[in-house]
């Protein structure tokens, strides 16, 4: 049975701030939607070199994340 998953690139500035993120709600900053799915994609956060790093997520889930977004406070 074949699984897909969602693959969210992520870039960082050198400062270590968040340049880049794919699937991104037009509502969110790029340092925004990284801590928003660093919260709730319960270790699917997987860091690559060279200031990048990638999400990997069912798709249902992607989608559930854009639809909470902005997070209640």
């Amino acid at each position: 049975m074949e699984h897909s998953l969602v693959m969210i690139h992520v870039r960082f500035a050198n400062d270590g701030s968040v340049q880049e993120v794919g699937e991104r709600p037009a509502a969110a900053s790029p340092q925004a939607w990284f801590n928003h799915l660093s919260r709730n994609s319960h270790n699917s956060y997987e860091p690559l070199s060279g200031g990048r790093g990638v999400f990997r997520l069912d798709p249902a889930a992607v989608q559930q994340m854009q639809a909470a977004f902005p997070p209640s406070p």
